[in-house]
């Protein structure tokens, strides 16, 4: 479960410092404040700059002054951390997460994911809508999912179709597969 400085998301940081990350799934783009990290996706920078901005968020220079330090030291553990994963050498995070860039119900559906589908295994979005006690919202489900702002740590992967069928991912269907494939074992980390 996230955890967060504040119930509705917001650490009261307005900087946020970001960074690429090659992986096998492509380039992850992160973003975080002193306090947490607020975006872990797949989306183009110039998106997640907007995004950012549309919530009050602000780029930061990465001079080290006025929190950038704090800010690094978040980017840098929540790199280790994503590498340590995609390698299979960890299996939960550990990282302070702040989801001021969801919605209440995209924040309700996302936190509830580490709990509901434990790693190596996968639910249906219908079955996660009735754990949210709200049966006929499967869809609306699939549409918080996909605006996860922290896709890979907040595993909306792990979400399949009613049918078993690997259904849409904002790193895209093959990267879904992959994450899947890792948390059951059928992967030696990168290049394997």
């Amino acid at each position: 479960m996230p955890r967060s400085a504040s119930a509705a998301g917001r650490t009261g940081a307005s900087d946020v410092s970001l960074t690429v990350l090659p992986t096998p799934l492509g380039d992850l783009r992160l973003a975080a404040t002193a306090d947490a990290l607020v975006y872990c996706g797949f989306q183009p920078l110039a998106d997640v700059r907007a995004r950012l901005a549309r919530t009050g968020l602000r780029e930061a220079g990465q001079d080290g002054q006025d929190g950038g330090g704090a800010r690094r030291a978040v980017l840098d553990e929540a790199c280790a951390q994503l590498d340590a994963y995609l390698t299979g050498r960890l299996r939960s995070f550990g990282l302070p997460l702040d989801l001021c860039l969801a919605t209440p119900f995209s924040r309700e559906t996302v936190s509830s994911l580490e709990a509901f589908v434990p790693y190596g295994s996968t639910a249906t979005y219908g079955a996660l809508a009735r754990a949210l006690d709200r049966p006929r919202a499967a869809r609306a489900v699939g549409t918080a999912l996909g605006a996860n702002p922290l896709c890979v740590v907040l595993p909306c992967h792990r979400i399949v179709g009613s049918t078993g069928t690997l259904t849409g991912y904002a790193g895209g269907v093959d990267a879904k597969k992959y994450l899947l494939a890792l948390e059951a074992g059928s992967h030696q980390g990168v290049g394997g």
